[in-house]
């Protein structure tokens, strides 16, 4: 909460592909779920990896459900309370030829910066297909 306003904390992906995508291009934190992980396993990883460091570990979790993407991945949600400053977000990276058949291989941050936006503006700079959350995140206020 923020001057008596819900907020959320999103991500926008990192790399040469979103680098110039701002509204739409938002996400929750999210990842794969490895063989022997629960869906609950890889929230919490890849909160940590995403942003660098692990979520507080006392708060109470909000399911929001599951929700399939525009590409058919599945992702499983939860909600907490916290309060993170977003200058000092550190997201792990990923390799990538760039440019394209170029032969060069670059790193780039899975992540390359957080936020926090009402809910008004979250509706604006989420991914079409991870709306729902945010809709089942705002009936709990």
């Amino acid at each position: 909460m923020r001057g008596g306003k819900l907020e959320v904390l999103l991500v926008h992906p990192g790399g040469p592909f979103w680098a110039k995508r701002n509204e739409g291009a938002w996400s929750i934190p999210k990842g794969e779920i490895e063989p022997g992980e629960t869906a609950l396993d890889v929230a919490r990883r890849e909160f940590e990896e995403e942003l660098g460091v692990p979520p507080p570990a006392d708060e109470e979790l909000t399911p929001l459900g599951t929700i399939r993407q525009a590409g058919g991945k599945l992702v499983h949600a939860w909600a907490l309370r916290g309060d993170l400053d977003v200058a000092r977000v550190r997201s792990v990276t990923f390799s990538l030829e760039w440019p394209p058949r170029s032969g060069r291989i670059q790193e780039f941050a899975e992540v390359d910066r957080a936020a926090w936006f009402d809910l008004d503006e979250a509706r604006r700079m989420i991914l079409q297909s991870q709306l729902p959350l945010l809709e089942r995140f705002g009936s709990h206020e």
